[in-house]
C-alpha cells in the first residue's frame, strides 16, 4: 500500500494549473475558426434545426442528440481529439436493472461533423466481470481514469484507437460503498492530484438515519471516512483509501468538481433532506421544501463546510445550526460561525450532480468563466411541486457569485417532474475542444450537444419555459389542454376496503397528494403511486412489508420503515407528516384502494 501522500499548497499548484489551462486554451483557439464560422452563419438565421432535441435553451443556443440509450450515463470527459468518454452506472442504485451489454465505459466520436456520434464503442469490465460501473471519469497525462465499484482505475489510451487495448491499472482501491451516497466523483489537476468525493452514508448523521427527533451522533464519526474530499496521486498505483488523506470535510455529497481559469477548485454540495419530516415541531412542510440551499463552495485544504452540524439558509444567507445538533428552526448559528460558507446558494433539493466552469470562447462573453450546474431533480419538496431536472448557469467572478443564476436548459423531465416519471434527468457536463457543451442523462442514457449561434455580446438569459407535452411536433395538442396529473388514480371511483368509507378514501387521496394534513407521500412514491428510486410501487399489490391488509397498511404508515428492503431512504413514522390517527386510517384506505383498483 502506498505511503501517505503529502503535497505542498501554494503558487506551484496555481502555476501548473494555469499552464495547463493556457495549453487547453491554445487547443480551443486552434479548433475555433470552423465553429466561429458556423456561429456567424447561425447569427444570420438565429434559428435551430429541429426542436432542440426536446429541450429549451437560453437564447442563441441549439442542441442535438449526440447519442441515445447508452445506459445510466453519469459523468463525461472529452479528449483533445474530440472523443467523448462516459462512465455509466448500474447495480443497487438503479435497482439492479439490466444494463447494455459490454463494458460500463463508452467512447463516442462524431467522425462526420454532424453533431451526432456515429462511432460508439463500449469497453472495460461489465456485469459478468463483477462491475457495476461508476460515476467519476477524467483524463490526465494521456490516460483515462474511471471509477469502478470501490476503485479508480487507469487506462492508457493508444494513438491508433479510441478505446484502450490493454488492461487497466488500479490507482486507488477500498473506497466506501455503503449508505445513501455510494458514488465517487473525482477531478484531476495539472499536477496529477486526484480530488475524490466521498458522500455521507446518512442524511444528517442521526443515531437513527432519517427518523423523527433522532439526535446527531456526538461526535459524527462518519466524518473520519465520509462527507468530504480526499486527495490522492494520479501518477501512482496501488494506493488504498484511508482517513489520513482527507483534504476537506463537512461536505454531505459533493458530486460536481470544476476548476476555474486561475486554478481554483470548486465543488457542489447536496443539502440535507427532511427538515420537517424529522423535526415537525421546528419546521413546516413548506419550509422543508425550500430549505436548505444547494451550494457551490470554493474547495480549500483543511476547510470545514458545516455538515452535519450546519446547513445553509438561502433566505437568511448564512449557515445555521441543524436540529440534530441543538438547532431551533434556523435561528441559532452557534458553531456554524466557524464553518466555511458557500460562494453561491441555489434552490433546495434540486440535486447538483455535476458542474462545469466554462473555459471556452465559443459561447458569449457573458457565459465565459461562469458555472453550468446539472440538476438531477428533487424527490422531497412535497407538498410543493418537485423541481430541478434542468441545467442552470451561475455567473462567477473572482471566485464569487456575480449575479443571480438562471435556468439555462429545461424540459428534460417532460410532463412530470418526479424521479419515477421524469423522461430524462441531467447528471453530467463536459466541454469539447470546439467549445460545445455536452449534457448527459442517467435515465435513458441520452447525451445532448449544445452549441451557440448568435452574437458574442449576448447577455445571460433564462431558457423559455418548456411545453408540457404534445403528441408530436405536427399536432397542436388536445383542445382541453395537457394536464400532467390527468392520470391520477382517482379519475374513476376506487374500491372501498372493508370497514372503511368512500369519504376516508377521498381524504386519503388528498393527504397522499399533499393537499391535506401536510402529506408527503408523493415525494418518494410518486403522484401516480408507482414508485421510483426512493420507494416501491403501491399499485401492484406486491408488499415488501406486511400483507397489504388495511390493518397492516395502517401499522406500516404509523410506524414508518426505518430499514427498508431494496431502497436506501427510510420512511419516518407517518411519512414525517403531522398525521392524526384518522389521517393514517384514511391514507391506508387510499393505498388499499389503489392496490385493488381494476383496469
Amino acid at each position: 500500500m502506498a505511503s501517505r501522500i503529502k503535497f505542498h499548497m501554494g503558487q506551484s499548484h496555481r502555476a501548473a494549473a494555469l499552464a495547463t489551462t493556457s495549453l487547453f486554451a491554445v487547443a480551443l483557439m486552434l479548433a475555433q475558426p470552423a465553429f466561429a464560422q458556423s456561429s456567424s452563419q447561425g447569427a444570420q438565421t438565429n434559428a435551430c434545426v429541429g426542436d432542440n432535441a426536446g429541450i429549451t435553451l437560453s437564447p442563441g443556443f441549439c442542441a442535438t442528440v449526440f447519442a441515445d440509450n447508452i445506459g445510466h450515463v453519469r459523468h463525461m470527459v472529452v479528449a483533445p481529439n474530440g472523443v467523448l468518454y462516459v462512465n455509466t452506472w448500474s447495480g443497487r442504485y438503479y435497482h439492479n436493472d439490466t444494463p447494455p451489454a459490454g463494458g460500463f465505459l463508452v467512447a463516442l466520436k462524431d467522425t462526420k461533423g454532424g453533431g451526432h456520434a456515429d462511432v460508439i464503442q463500449r469497453f472495460g469490465d461489465g456485469v459478468p466481470q463483477g462491475s457495476a460501473g461508476g460515476t467519476g471519469i477524467a483524463l490526465y497525462n494521456g490516460a483515462l481514469y474511471a471509477e469502478q465499484n470501490d476503485k479508480i482505475i487507469r487506462y492508457a489510451l493508444p494513438a491508433d484507437s479510441i478505446v484502450p487495448n490493454e488492461p487497466p491499472q488500479i490507482v486507488l482501491s477500498g473506497l466506501p460503498l455503503t449508505g445513501d451516497h455510494p458514488m465517487h466523483p473525482f477531478i484531476i489537476d495539472a499536477e496529477g492530484r486526484i480530488f475524490v468525493d466521498l458522500g455521507s452514508p446518512t442524511n444528517s448523521c442521526q443515531v437513527e438515519n432519517r427518523m423523527p427527533n433522532s439526535p446527531g451522533h456526538q461526535p459524527c464519526t462518519e466524518l473520519e471516512t465520509r462527507a468530504g474530499t480526499w486527495l490522492y496521486d494520479a501518477n501512482k498505483t496501488g494506493q488504498h483509501f484511508s482517513p489520513a488523506e482527507r483534504y476537506a470535510t463537512g461536505l454531505r455529497n459533493g458530486e460536481g468538481f470544476a476548476f476555474d481559469a486561475s486554478g481554483r477548485l470548486f465543488v457542489t454540495q447536496h443539502g440535507r433532506d427532511q427538515l420537517s419530516q424529522n423535526w415537525s415541531k421546528l419546521y413546516t412542510s413548506e419550509e422543508s421544501a425550500r430549505q436548505p440551499a444547494e451550494e457551490i463552495v470554493l474547495l480549500e485544504h483543511g476547510a470545514d463546510y458545516g455538515w452535519p452540524e450546519c446547513y445553509y439558509d438561502r433566505f437568511q444567507q448564512k449557515l445555521v445550526l441543524a436540529p440534530e445538533y441543538g438547532g431551533d428552526g434556523g435561528k441559532t448559528v452557534g458553531v456554524c460561525a466557524e464553518k466555511t460558507a458557500p460562494i453561491a446558494a441555489l434552490p433546495a433539493h434540486w440535486a447538483p450532480n455535476d458542474m462545469l466552469i466554462y473555459a471556452g470562447n465559443a459561447f458569449p462573453t457573458s457565459y465565459q468563466g461562469g458555472a453550468f450546474v446539472a440538476f438531477h431533480g428533487s424527490w422531497n419538496r412535497a407538498p410543493e411541486p418537485q423541481a430541478g431536472y434542468n441545467v442552470a448557469f451561475q455567473p462567477l467572478k473572482d471566485a464569487k457569485a456575480s449575479g443571480d443564476f438562471v435556468v439555462f436548459a429545461d424540459g428534460f423531465a417532460g410532463a412530470v417532474k418526479e424521479p419515477g416519471q421524469a423522461a430524462f434527468r441531467p447528471t453530467g457536463l463536459a466541454m469539447g475542444p470546439d467549445g460545445a457543451l455536452y449534457i448527459s442523462d442517467d435515465v435513458h442514457g441520452r447525451i445532448w450537444r449544445v452549441t451557440f449561434h448568435g452574437s458574442a455580446d449576448t447577455p445571460v438569459a433564462a431558457a423559455p419555459a418548456p411545453a408540457v407535452a404534445t403528441a408530436s411536433s405536427a399536432e397542436p395538442g388536445p383542445p382541453e389542454g395537457t394536464h400532467p396529473d390527468a392520470g391520477r388514480l382517482n379519475s374513476t371511483p376506487l374500491p372501498v376496503p372493508p370497514g372503511a368509507t368512500q369519504e376516508q378514501v377521498a381524504l386519503g387521496d388528498r393527504i397522499f397528494h399533499g393537499e391535506a394534513a401536510g402529506g408527503t407521500c408523493t415525494g418518494c412514491h410518486g403522484s401516480d403511486a408507482r414508485g421510483g428510486p426512493q420507494a416501491p410501487s403501491l399499485v401492484k399489490g406486491h408488499w415488501l412489508i406486511g400483507d397489504g391488509s388495511l390493518k397492516s397498511l395502517e401499522e406500516t404508515i404509523a410506524d414508518g420503515v426505518p430499514k427498508p428492503r431494496n431502497y436506501e431512504v427510510p420512511m419516518p413514522p407517518k411519512g414525517g407528516a403531522p398525521l392524526s390517527d384518522s389521517d393514517v386510517a384514511a391514507v391506508a384506505a387510499y393505498v388499499w384502494a389503489i392496490s385493488h383498483r381494476k383496469g
